[in-house]
């Protein structure tokens, strides 16, 4: 007959301290992300993670800070967007401003003449870089403007 062996007990019989009644020093963390951390996420994120928002057509300015006059005046008129966000990346700040230029393209315009020469920044159709952005979506957009 096989006798049964019985394993090695990894506790000892008496313990010598008292474990923590917390398991985890973060338990008081929220479940659900909240409205600001949600406002924060990059746009192409959001998109993967609940899907593509019900918006309309919309223009993005994203420029670095920048030296010069027109960099407060650049970042007045982003903060007047219909959305704006402010990220940092490697230690580099960056504004993106989005518009709905239906009933006001002029604000989109300002902003597009205080950052045009500005190395790094970009024009995004819905939140994407699409090619003559520059050149050919924001000439039409200026139609807009009576």
């Amino acid at each position: 007959m096989s006798e049964t062996k019985t394993p090695d007990r990894v506790l000892p019989d008496r313990p010598v301290h008292r474990p923590l009644e917390r398991f985890w020093p973060y338990a008081e963390l929220p479940e659900q992300p909240t409205d600001e951390e949600l406002a924060a996420l990059h746009p192409e994120l959001r998109e993967a993670l609940f899907g593509a928002p019900a918006r309309p057509f919309s223009v993005s300015i994203v420029f670095p800070d920048f030296a010069g006059d027109d960099c407060a005046k650049a970042v007045a008129l982003a903060r007047a967007a219909d959305e704006y966000v402010e990220t940092s990346v490697d230690g580099v700040r960056r504004h993106r401003a989005r518009f709905y230029p239906g009933d006001r393209p002029t604000r989109l315009r300002d902003l597009y003449e205080c950052v045009a020469n500005v190395p790094d920044s970009d024009v995004l159709i819905d939140d994407r870089p699409l090619p003559f952005a520059r050149e050919l979506w924001l000439p039409l957009i200026w139609f807009l403007i009576r």
